[in-house]
């Protein structure tokens, strides 16, 4: 059943939009603090379409990235009694409680970690004020871990360039399922677990 390459193709019309680096930003902003999309799913088109700009790009979802974990590290240093009901209701408190050891002694290479993977990065934005983690190392780990993955992955697709653009198009729903199968298969096993 092909339901991401339509997708696909309206997020590459988007992509050429004159607002879409503004809105790049703004995802950027968002998925740091509480927006559950990542911004590479706006980034990649983004750079197929206008490789030129890539790095403008990165660089963009970078400052959102960082200013929106600022408003994370707010939530969770001032509101975070009001947020602690909604992580629990998800179940993500066990989650939270073993970020706030991390916190404790890695601080820095935790905020990197979380800021380059491809987990929820608000939870441990949030996580980092509720703990009062220094500013320095927040700071410093988000620049390093979201410019190094935005960074990334705007290398990875201009050195795909056309072919990586055939290539998406051609798998792209096979890739879609397979990533709808994988979170899928993460919950079950993490269902199980806990």
């Amino acid at each position: 059943m092909r339901i991401f390459s339509p997708i696909y193709r309206q997020m590459l019309q988007w992509a050429v939009h004159s607002k879409a680096p503004l809105w790049l930003f703004i995802l950027s902003f968002a998925e740091s603090s509480c927006f559950p999309i990542p911004p590479d799913v706006m980034l990649a088109p983004m750079v197929l379409a206008k490789p030129t700009k890539g790095w403008r790009f990165a660089s963009l979802c970078t400052l959102g990235g960082v200013l929106g974990a600022y408003v994370g590290y707010a939530i969770g240093h001032f509101c975070f009694l009001a947020v602690k009901p909604w992580i629990m209701h998800l179940g993500y408190y066990s989650h939270y409680e073993l970020i706030v050891t991390w916190f404790a002694e890695w601080g820095f290479w935790v905020m990197f970690f979380a800021g380059f993977a491809f987990i929820p990065y608000k939870l441990f934005t949030i996580a980092a004020g509720a703990t009062g983690l220094a500013l320095i190392p927040f700071t410093l780990g988000s620049i390093v871990g979201r410019g190094g993955r935005f960074f990334l992955v705007t290398w990875v697709i201009r050195a795909g360039g056309v072919k990586m653009e055939r290539a998406l198009l051609k798998y792209i729903d096979h890739l879609g399922w397979l990533c709808i199968a994988l979170i899928v298969l993460a919950w079950v096993v993490w269902k199980l677990c806990h």
